[in-house]
């Protein structure tokens, strides 16, 4: 069902780092939903979601890089026209690992790679939140920036400059939840835990018996959450941080 509002305007959501993992089921999610979907990432999408009528558009699109997250926000501001973007995602990130998947710490790796860390997982949200910021006013929309439980707890795998970057996404949405206030735009976020995908190796299983309900977690978990925090039933919702963590995060 194609989910429109009483003016008949089609609601329309941009999600970055959708052509796998949770970007690629949260996207699916806004698509089972009616809505249109606007999407990014370094890799195309599968073939046969091209052929789902409200996938507007993917744009190829390095958010490592300034100037592709600039590029990639004109050609939708573009596309968009006076129309208003109803949800921004800001998915997309990055969690290092040297050749031998060892844990990069504070002692360990060169500074420059905190810096693409950052880049990616802090900056280029807040430049699209910035870039999008007229037609999330135009739309009454909402933002949801994709944190993790690293950003608040030392993780045994995810490496330092990760966690420092989703604890400063962190703040950040409490930031923007506050200015964006002012343009009627609701910025929450959501941090996962152990979730199912396929970037996670062998040794998370050994997490499972920290989580209380006693499973990972799925990409469908963590999409649902964040199509909700879309929806008007969290219409007076701004400023939170939902864990997604079965629980985990309680310890």
């Amino acid at each position: 069902m194609t989910q429109t509002l009483t003016d008949g305007t089609l609601r329309t959501v941009v999600i970055t780092g959708a052509s796998r993992g949770i970007g690629h089921a949260v996207a699916r999610r806004f698509l089972a939903e009616g809505w249109r979907v606007i999407t990014c990432a370094r890799a195309d999408v599968p073939p046969e979601c091209k052929r789902v009528p409200n996938w507007a558009i993917h744009i190829p699109t390095d958010l490592f890089d300034p100037a592709s997250s600039t590029a990639f926000v004109e050609q939708v501001n573009a596309l968009l026209g006076d129309e208003p973007l109803h949800a921004l995602i800001n998915n997309a990130g990055v969690s290092p690992k040297t050749p031998y998947r060892e844990r990069l710490g504070v002692l360990n790796g060169p500074i420059d790679g905190w810096k693409q860390v950052f880049e990616l997982n802090f900056f280029a949200p807040l430049r699209l939140a910035r870039g999008f910021a007229s037609a999330l006013h135009r739309g009454q929309g909402a933002v949801v920036n994709v944190t993790s439980i690293a950003g608040h707890y030392v993780h045994p795998f995810a490496g330092s400059a990760y966690s420092t970057s989703k604890a400063a996404l962190s703040g950040l949405t409490r930031e923007m939840a506050v200015e964006f206030a002012q343009l009627g735009v609701r910025v929450n976020a959501v941090a996962p835990g152990e979730i199912r995908t396929e970037m996670v190796s062998a040794e998370y299983e050994a997490l499972v018996p920290r989580i209380p309900l006693d499973r990972m977690g799925t990409t469908e978990d963590v999409a649902g959450t964040i199509y909700r925090l879309c929806t008007d039933d969290f219409s007076y919702v701004t400023g939170t941080e939902v864990f997604v963590t079965g629980g985990q995060h309680l310890y």
